[in-house]
């Protein structure tokens, strides 16, 4: 299956207003993608019309990208669109009251299945959570979710830049990365992390950005994350 596990819609400040559910959804088909994921900053709240809109057209899963309290960046996703509402209150709970700018950091746009703007999100959604690195890992566990630490190389939002190395306690089910010469990078400096999954995504904030099919897993490696 080809995939591209990090995609940002028009919920995402940093999001280009032309990232609605279909447009992206139609993307990912003229890419000839076979599994897609949302991954909107700190919300799933563009999750909701997400299946009905992807029938028959590519497989997804619900995701999100949390921003710890040490400005991590955390992919968090999920199979059951049940465990969503209470994975989304947990969110609201710890994400920082402060009002977005939309004239400074972009809009926050939910659309709904005929990509009509329903709502805005008031909050700003680039804002840390106030919980830690482990605090997010668990709590996207407790909701049945899997973990992928995010572009774990790159110069902001990262555990190389934030902590200096992945705990070899810490709880995941994957690593994302950018190239092959990262990830050779990343296995000699966690040796502790035997056979974790890389996956290498687009972080897509326009549609022309979202990957061509070059990346791919099995259905069955697909299934092993998440037993």
């Amino acid at each position: 299956m080809f995939y591209d596990l990090h995609i940002h819609s028009a919920l995402s400040p940093c999001g280009d207003d032309s990232m609605t559910i279909n447009n992206i959804i139609n993307m990912a088909m003229i890419k000839e993608l076979d599994l897609i994921a949302i991954t909107d900053h700190n919300s799933l709240k563009q999750q909701t019309y997400l299946k009905q809109i992807s029938q028959d057209k590519v497989q997804i899963i619900y995701g999100v990208e949390l921003q710890t309290r040490e400005e991590i960046h955390v992919l968090g996703y999920f199979r059951e669109e049940n465990r969503l509402p209470d994975m989304q209150k947990w969110i609201d709970q710890h994400l920082q009251v402060i009002l977005n700018k939309p004239e400074f950091f972009g809009n926050q746009l939910i659309f709904d299945q005929n990509d009509e703007v329903i709502s805005h999100e008031e909050r700003l959604l680039l804002s840390s959570l106030d919980t830690s690195l482990e605090e997010t890992v668990d709590a996207i566990h407790q909701h049945h979710g899997i973990v992928v630490l995010a572009h774990v190389l790159d110069k902001r939002y990262s555990v190389f830049e934030n902590l200096g190395f992945i705990p070899p306690d810490l709880e995941i089910e994957g690593i994302e990365v950018k190239s092959d010469e990262q990830m050779d990078i990343v296995k000699k400096r966690t040796p502790y992390l035997k056979d974790i999954p890389f996956f290498r995504n687009s972080d897509a904030h326009q549609l022309v950005d979202i990957s061509e099919p070059i990346h791919s897993m099995t259905q069955t490696q697909f299934e092993e994350l998440w037993r």
